[in-house]
């Protein structure tokens, strides 16, 4: 039997052995998120950058939403008031040269329903990569802290989208109460 007939034979049942082995150890592929029931339609108010703009309003659509240009009654509000990066130098090797350095992401936002009641409060998520940092090369190092930036924007908008469908699942999150 040749080399391209065994393979071709084994094909089919290596295939289903793949795929039983992936269901059996859990794996799935990540759906869409269930927004809360009054974000139907939503603006979305958000700073930052435009490829953040256009990952969280692909995001919201992909889910069911519909974004919408203006704000108006009945239509959920969706605000990021700070999308903002900023970076830090985490060590130094010999003649104080930066070695390892760190990209942080912080968004701030909040979502009220098309009624103006609070779905989720204000609060903020952070996020952050470290990498290597070689000064004799600084386009590699621009690069990098690119596809740094790029990463940490799709992560951040996968963690909105997952606590949109937390408030969906649970109900609307209540305020933290601040105690003296």
């Amino acid at each position: 039997m040749s080399c391209i007939k065994a393979i071709r034979l084994f094909r089919i049942p290596l295939l289903l052995a793949l795929v039983l082995l992936l269901g059996a150890c859990g794996f799935h592929l990540r759906g869409n998120a269930n927004l809360p029931a009054g974000m139907q339609q939503v603006h979305l108010d958000a700073k930052g950058d435009s490829y953040f703009k256009r990952q969280l309003t692909r995001a919201l659509e992909v889910s069911g939403a519909t974004v919408v240009d203006e704000s108006g009654p009945g239509i959920a509000e969706l605000r990021v008031p700070q999308a903002r990066f900023s970076r830090e130098s985490l060590t130094a090797g010999g003649y104080l040269r930066i070695t390892e350095a760190s990209v942080r992401y912080k968004v701030r936002f909040d979502v009220r329903d098309g009624d103006g009641a609070v779905l989720v409060p204000e609060q903020s998520i952070e996020m952050s990569r470290e990498y290597s940092y070689d000064a004799s090369n600084s386009v590699g190092n621009s690069a990098q802290v690119e596809a740094l930036q790029h990463g940490l924007n799709d992560d951040m908008v996968q963690a909105i989208m997952f606590r949109l469908q937390a408030v969906g699942q649970h109900g609307a999150v209540a305020p933290a109460s601040s105690t003296p």
